[in-house]
């Protein structure tokens, strides 16, 4: 590609099918990145079900509608868009006391290296100001400057979401992903839940909204929900905050569906999967079980601790508060493109799949000492005394890492 991609620096069973995406209210239902990860990662999409399962996707013909795209790069990286959709089409979905949609909360980038030791989970603000390029069939849908990240998937669906994030990045996406409110709630409550800390009480009434607190919250279905969503009642009440415990929230679940407790249970795997079949919209890349698992297959050497979820370097413009991508932004997506690692001040503050912030800490117990040798009946020379160890001091998360956490509604 040239240094001159727009958005990249010069420094660094038959699926359903259906045609281009129509006009949506959509959230992000952030577990897809649960679900596609583990896809790729265990294979379990093509162990169980295959016909029934299979015919679960639909396909969507989104790439159609999508122009100007940049040069396909070489390499075997895979660059996969996630989305949501929040248009309450389920039965009986009633969600935040609304009837009908909101706006996209999160968009997530999944970069798997083509050497398959690293995936990154790249959120992107919704309130991100970038330039939206005009989009749909015949390019009807008028694009311009300073717009929010968030209406283009209202004004286009996946196909605008698509063209904008590669004229603003210069990334080539190679498949994406569309996951609805529904299946969200069915493949948590598949897993029998998953557990976050939730330093204090979560309490939104004009949206139904009231969490418990709780060192390890075992949250199911619309409690999950209302987690991942809620923003005004809780922390700093920003939209960066949410992110962050949605990040949270796809670490714990993706640490529990590839734990022993889930992995021996052929009863929650089955759930799961067919949950999170039924919940989605893919790219055609994607459009049997089959080819998931093909890339599964190549991607198992992975490790949790080598999922990470980071945000895109941002900064505040004030007094609107709208969210600015970073210089830093740029070379973060430089190094996506060019599939390098990222540098410790691209991933500070990345959230591991292996051990994400769900509990707060637990004192480490003190070192037992050895014990003391009993003396041998053989005369020996006297040894020297062997020194008990002192234990080691629990060094637990300071203040400020406490309050920074709060403010995101975090334990540390």
């Amino acid at each position: 590609m040239s240094d001159e991609t727009p958005g990249v620096p010069d420094d660094d069973g038959a699926p359903k099918r259906r045609g281009a995406a129509k006009k949506k209210n959509t959230i992000g239902a952030v577990v897809v990145a649960s679900m596609l990860v583990l896809a790729l990662v265990t294979g379990l999409s093509i162990v169980f079900l295959y016909r029934h399962l299979n015919s679960n996707l639909t396909v969507s013909g989104a790439f159609n509608d999508v122009d100007d795209r940049p040069e396909l790069p070489k390499g075997k990286a895979i660059n996969v868009l996630l989305m949501g959709d929040d248009t309450r089409s389920c039965d009986g979905c009633k969600i935040d006391n609304e009837a009908g949609g909101g706006g996209s909360d999160t968009t997530i980038l999944l970069h798997l290296s083509g050497d398959r030791k690293r995936a990154y989970g790249i959120s992107i603000p919704r309130d991100s100001i970038v330039t939206r390029p005009d989009c749909g069939a015949d390019d009807e849908i008028p694009g311009g400057e300073d717009q929010k990240w968030n209406k283009a998937y209202a004004l286009g669906g996946e196909a605008c979401v698509i063209e904008q994030f590669e004229q603003n990045t210069g990334i080539w996406v190679h498949d994406f992903v569309v996951v609805n409110f529904a299946g969200f709630q069915d493949m948590v409550d598949a897993v029998d839940g998953v557990n976050v800390c939730v330093p204090q009480d979560i309490i939104d009434p004009a949206h139904g909204i009231n969490i418990k607190a709780g060192k390890d919250r075992e949250l199911r279905g619309d409690e999950a929900l209302d987690y991942v969503r809620v923003r005004y009642a809780v922390g700093n009440k920003s939209d960066l905050g949410r992110i962050k415990r949605q990040q949270t929230f796809i670490a714990s679940m993706i640490n529990k569906v590839v734990s022993a407790g889930t992995l021996t249970r052929p009863d929650r795997l089955v759930r799961f999967t067919n949950a999170a079949t039924k919940s989605l919209t893919v790219s055609p890349g994607l459009d049997n079980l089959s080819e998931l698992g093909k890339l599964a297959l190549t991607v198992q050497d992975i490790g949790l601790d080598n999922i990470q979820f980071i945000t895109v370097p941002w900064e505040y413009e004030r007094p609107s508060y709208d969210v600015l991508w970073t210089k830093d932004a740029k070379r973060l997506w430089r190094k996506i493109l060019r599939d390098k690692p990222l540098t410790a001040g691209l991933s500070e503050g990345a959230i591991s799949a292996e051990k994400p912030p769900t509990t707060v800490p637990t004192q480490t117990p003190s070192q037992t000492p050895s014990p003391t040798p009993t003396p041998s009946d053989t005369p020996t020379e006297s040894a020297s005394p062997t020194p008990t160890p002192t234990p080691t001091p629990t060094v637990g998360p300071s203040e400020e890492e406490v309050e920074a956490a709060r403010e995101n509604g975090l334990c540390a």
